[in-house]
């Protein structure tokens, strides 16, 4: 049996790798797949796939091609999200912070320089029309809870984190959203080491049509809203609503996502030039 290591976030959009684990769908095909929660985010996947913890992540699209640029030996093997990300725009709810562009020049709490919620807050930032050079700065959290510790002590004032997950957040009165900020591209990819593809593609190729199969009926498994809401702690209009917008794939990701993603990277200056497709990207 072959040990397989993946990483990913703690939220709902990776029920489905819970659920075919769950079920010992890997163990059938000789595949000890074992998952690692990485609540830091992206940052953290990217590190891990560097010095080798772990052989896969489930990753955001921008975060994981910033990398790949900057040297992280991994390929984009397809698309898991196809829809967008939709990152709520977060501060305290005691703060004096009422619209989004009162956050010029305050302080964005991130997970970590690299990560989704700093390459979203340039986005953001550009949206907006801010000075990119001097309307950002920026406060190292780690995590939600860093977050949360960040924005109630007043050392960081706003934090951009997929709404969905903080709408418990919202609804406690830590959190107010005072708008948001979706991705304009495919959310999440699945990312896999150089060496992992070369050693074991017919590994991951297993592994990737078990996650597909499961993905292709998600939405029909009887009582998932349910299902999602007790597992999350989300109210099950918010579970329906995000199950509503939301699109898993099972497809390479395309070659004008690709580009598009380094445009706006390039534009920003957080990536220093646009490389091939073939060169982000492994075709299964």
């Amino acid at each position: 049996m072959i040990n397989v290591n993946i990483g990913g976030v703690p939220e709902h959009f990776n029920l489905p790798w819970y659920l075919t684990l769950k079920e010992g769908i890997y163990k059938q095909e000789n595949i000890n797949l074992r998952w690692h929660d990485y609540h830091e985010g992206t940052g953290a996947m990217c590190s891990a796939l560097r010095h080798g913890d772990i052989d896969m992540a489930v990753i955001l699209t921008e975060g994981i091609i910033k990398d790949i640029i900057a040297g992280n030996p991994s390929k984009i093997v397809q698309t898991f999200v196809q829809s967008p990300l939709v990152w709520g725009v977060h501060v305290a709810h005691h703060s004096k912070y009422k619209h989004i562009n009162d956050l010029k020049k305050s302080k964005a709490a991130i997970s970590r320089y690299g990560s989704g919620s700093h390459l979203m807050a340039y986005i953001n930032a550009e949206n907006h029309h801010w000075n990119l050079e001097t309307d950002l700065n920026f406060k190292v959290i780690n995590n939600l809870n860093g977050a949360i510790e960040g924005l109630t002590s007043g050392d960081a004032d706003y934090f951009l984190w997929e709404k969905f997950t903080t709408k418990p957040l919202v609804d406690r009165g830590v959190f107010r959203r005072i708008g948001n900020c979706p991705s304009p591209w495919p959310c999440f990819v699945i990312a896999v080491r150089e060496d992992f593809i070369s050693k074991h593609d017919l590994v991951l190729k297993r592994i990737l049509h078990i996650i597909n199969t499961n993905t292709v009926g998600f939405k029909n498994i009887p009582h998932i809203a349910e299902t999602i809401s007790e597992r999350y702690e989300q109210q099950l209009n918010d579970v329906k609503s995000w199950l509503d917008i939301t699109e898993w794939s099972q497809n390479q990701i395309d070659e004008a996502a690709v580009f598009n993603v380094q445009k706006k990277l390039h534009a920003l200056n957080i990536i220093p030039k646009i490389i091939p497709y073939s060169e982000l990207t492994h075709p299964m």
